[in-house]
C-alpha cells in the first residue's frame, strides 16, 4: 500500500482511506451493523488501509462510537480523522472532547473544519440564529485548533471543501494546515483548476472524498433511474431525482455522466478490471492526490476498493479517461460545491 505524508506534519496515509459515513447506521445509508464495520475496520489494518475519516455530524455521532468500538485495542495502528461543523466553532474544545469520548480515544491524528464558515454552509448544521447572524471568524476557529494540537489532543489540522480564496484566508493565520479534503473523481473534477494547484503549491495534500461518487462510479447503476435519491441530489443530476431533498435547481448532467460511464465500462471490460477499481485508480494515478477516501460496507467491497491501490494504470487509459469525462466537466464547472446552485457555493 502506497503511503503519502500529510503536508508537514509526520502522518503519513495509505492510497485509500476508509470513509465511515455509513458506520453507525442513518436515515442516508440505512442500517449497518457493528460486525460489518469491525470486519472492515480490522481487515483494512491488516491489509494497509489504516487511515479512517468520519465527523460528529455523521448519523449524529454514532459512526464515531461505532469507529471506536471497531478499534478499541487497534487504535495505535490507526490514522482517525475527525471534523468538527462550522457551526460549533465557537467552542472547538468541547466538540473536539466529544468526538474523543465517543471515539474513546484519547487524541486524533487529523481534526479539520467540515465546511468553510460562511451564513448558507453554517444553516446547514444549526438553525441557531446567533450562530448565523454572529458567526465565528476563521482565526478564532484556526486559533482553538493550533491550540489543541499544542495540548496533544490532535496531532494535525486540517480544512474540508475549502476553496481557493478560504485556503488563503486559513494560510494568512500562520496555523499550520496539512490537508484539505473535498470531493474528487471522474465526473466530479472541480478541483483541477484552482484548488489543486494552490494545494500542491503551499504543501497542503489533498485526500479526496466520494471516490466512487457515492456508488455511481461502480458500474452498478445503468441508468439515472435507478440511482437512490439521497445518492442522486447532488448537482450531477436534475432536480427532480433527489427525492426532494435536491436544494441546487439545476439541470444537472446526467446524459453526460451516464454516457462516461458506460464508456468507462467499454474500458474496464476490455482490461478485465471491475470499473470500481479503475475509478479508483484514475484517481490515485492524480499526482496531487494523497489518499482518496472509500466508504466499505463489507469485507467483500474493501477488498475490491483496496485491490485498486495496486492496480497500474497507463498513461493512455488515464488519458481516455480524462477526455470521455471532459463533457462532464465543462457542464458542471470548476466550482466543487455539488450540491448548491452555482451562483450561491459555500466553496470559493
Amino acid at each position: 500500500m502506497k503511503t503519502t505524508t500529510l503536508g508537514k506534519s509526520d502522518i503519513t496515509v495509505p492510497a485509500m482511506t476508509v470513509g465511515c459515513w455509513s458506520f453507525g447506521g442513518g436515515e442516508y445509508w440505512g442500517n449497518q451493523s457493528q460486525s460489518d464495520v469491525n470486519n472492515v475496520v480490522h481487515a483494512a489494518l491488516d491489509r494497509g488501509a489504516n487511515a479512517f475519516d468520519t465527523a460528529e455530524v455523521y448519523n449524529a455521532g454514532e459512526s464515531e462510537v461505532s469507529l471506536g468500538k471497531a478499534l478499541k485495542g487497534r487504535r495505535d495502528k490507526a490514522v482517525v480523522m475527525s471534523k468538527i461543523s462550522p457551526s460549533n466553532c465557537r467552542n472547538v474544545r468541547k466538540h473536539c472532547t466529544d468526538s474523543l469520548q465517543r471515539l474513546g480515544m484519547e487524541y486524533l491524528d487529523v481534526y479539520m473544519l467540515h465546511w468553510p464558515i460562511n451564513k448558507l454552509s453554517m444553516e446547514h448544521f444549526s438553525a441557531d440564529s446567533s450562530v448565523l447572524t454572529a458567526p465565528p471568524t476563521i482565526e478564532e476557529a484556526y486559533t482553538q485548533l493550533n491550540e489543541l494540537k499544542k495540548e496533544g489532543l490532535i496531532r494535525a489540522i486540517g480544512m474540508s471543501n475549502f476553496g481557493r480564496k478560504q485556503m488563503e484566508e486559513v494560510v494568512r493565520t500562520g496555523v499550520q494546515v496539512d490537508v484539505n479534503e473535498i470531493t474528487y473523481n471522474i465526473v466530479s473534477r472541480a478541483i483541477e483548476a484552482e484548488i489543486a494547484p494552490y494545494c500542491v503549491e503551499n504543501n497542503i495534500s489533498i485526500i479526496g472524498s466520494m471516490g466512487l461518487q457515492q456508488g455511481l462510479l461502480t458500474g452498478k447503476y445503468r441508468t439515472p433511474d435507478e440511482v437512490p435519491g439521497p445518492q442522486a441530489h447532488s448537482r450531477h443530476f436534475p432536480e427532480h431525482r433527489g427525492g426532494g431533498t435536491s436544494r441546487h435547481g439545476e439541470a444537472g448532467a446526467e446524459n453526460e455522466i451516464f454516457e462516461a460511464i458506460n464508456q468507462l465500462r467499454l474500458i474496464a471490460d476490455k482490461l478485465n478490471t471491475p470499473m470500481s477499481q479503475l475509478s479508483i485508480a484514475w484517481v490515485l494515478k492524480k499526482t496531487f492526490m494523497a489518499s482518496t477516501l472509500v466508504g466499505s460496507r463489507n469485507i467483500s467491497q474493501l477488498e475490491t476498493n483496496i485491490a485498486a491501490c495496486s492496480y497500474e494504470l497507463s498513461d493512455e487509459a488515464e488519458a481516455l479517461i480524462d477526455r470521455i469525462s471532459l463533457p462532464v466537466l465543462e457542464v458542471l464547472g470548476n466550482n466543487p460545491d455539488y450540491y448548491e446552485h452555482t451562483s450561491k457555493s459555500r466553496i470559493y
